[in-house]
Parts: structure tokens; C-alpha cells; sequence
């Protein structure tokens, strides 16, 4: 087994929350996401963070594009590793 991991950056807990529970649903992620926040250098207000989902893919069957779209429906991204 690889050690695969997808990171998703969403604007706030919310949608970061949403994602996560709809991951499961649309892609049958069986491992709960890890939710991480991860606030902008130099801000120290919680308004000014990202939330970032990160979850692991050891069989590699998540494809990018899939996560990219998915990821923009809450005006977030995928990082690429």
C-alpha cells in the first residue's frame, strides 16, 4: 500500500465539513477526512483561515479531475502534492 493523501482547501469550516461528509457519499471515501485549519501567514483572525480536508486514497482510486470539480463546488481547490 502507497501512502496517497488529496488536500482540499475550502473557504471555512462549513463548507470544509460539508465536503467531508459528501466525500462518502459521491466517492465512497470509507476513511473519515481529516478537517485542518490553516490560517493565512501573518492573520490571527479566525475569519482569515482556510480549512483544509485531507484524506487518504492508499489504493489510488480518487481521480484529480474528480476531486478538482468536486473541491469548486465550495469555491475551493485541490493541492497538487
Amino acid at each position: 500500500m502507497s501512502d496517497v493523501r488529496h488536500v482540499l482547501v475550502l473557504p471555512d469550516r462549513d463548507a470544509a465539513e460539508e465536503a467531508a461528509q459528501a466525500l462518502g457519499e459521491r466517492f465512497g471515501v470509507r476513511e473519515e477526512p481529516r478537517l485542518v485549519r490553516d490560517a493565512l501567514a501573518g492573520e490571527d483572525d479566525a475569519e482569515d483561515a482556510q480549512w483544509l480536508v485531507v484524506l487518504r486514497d492508499d489504493e489510488g482510486r480518487l481521480d484529480a479531475a474528480d476531486l478538482d470539480a468536486f473541491a469548486a463546488e465550495w469555491d475551493g481547490w485541490r493541492e497538487e502534492p
